[in-house]
């Protein structure tokens, strides 16, 4: 377990595929696979709110009180409870069916960077989104994980990021993000 792959990016950012738990991952901030509510209520959101204790749940019912739901392919940032993070980014990813998956996916991607960049976060993990319930095909995830990730650093040139992880368990996602990640050596 642990890095798989890197790859380089602009700027002398790198790319990392971790293999192993976002939640014991060496970062600043992590980002939650969420829903538009911020509930968390299966999967990586329910592992990070056990882990994060009560104060995530709070939190994330306050951000949607305040801001209103997390529109699809936006994220927003809440603080982590008990985890060891500066935050969580709570990135809502499409749900197979909704239409445009590929380019709201890599806009939930970009969205939780730009939330990183914004605090001044130096390195971030990212889950595998909308993979799971949400149904998107694999082949859509990765690809889109990895646009997401050049399509925040064409915006930002000066982003914050220096390292950028994607941590998943090991799947058949693996071998798609690795041939993904091939294309930006």
């Amino acid at each position: 377990m642990g890095i798989k792959k890197t790859a380089p990016l602009p700027g002398g950012r790198r790319l990392h595929l971790s293999i192993g738990n976002l939640l014991t991952e060496p970062v600043d901030a992590i980002v939650n696979a969420a829903n538009s509510h911020l509930l968390h209520g299966g999967g990586v959101a329910a592992a990070i709110a056990r882990a994060a204790g009560p104060q995530l749940d709070e939190e994330s019912r306050a951000y949607v009180q305040a801001n209103g739901p997390v529109p699809t392919g936006s994220a927003g940032v809440t603080p982590a409870g008990n985890l060891p993070y500066k935050g969580v980014i709570h990135a809502v990813g499409p749900v197979m069916g909704c239409g445009s998956e590929a380019q709201k996916l890599s806009s939930a991607v970009a969205a939780a960077l730009r939330c990183a960049h914004r605090q001044g976060w130096k390195s971030i993990a990212l889950p595998a989104i909308s993979s799971g319930i949400y149904r998107v095909p694999l082949e859509i995830c990765a690809r889109s994980y990895v646009q997401g990730v050049l399509g925040h650093l064409e915006e930002q040139p000066d982003s914050s990021l220096e390292e950028i992880r994607i941590t998943i368990f090991e799947g058949p996602l693996v071998e798609l993000l690795e041939k993904e990640m091939d294309g930006l050596g």
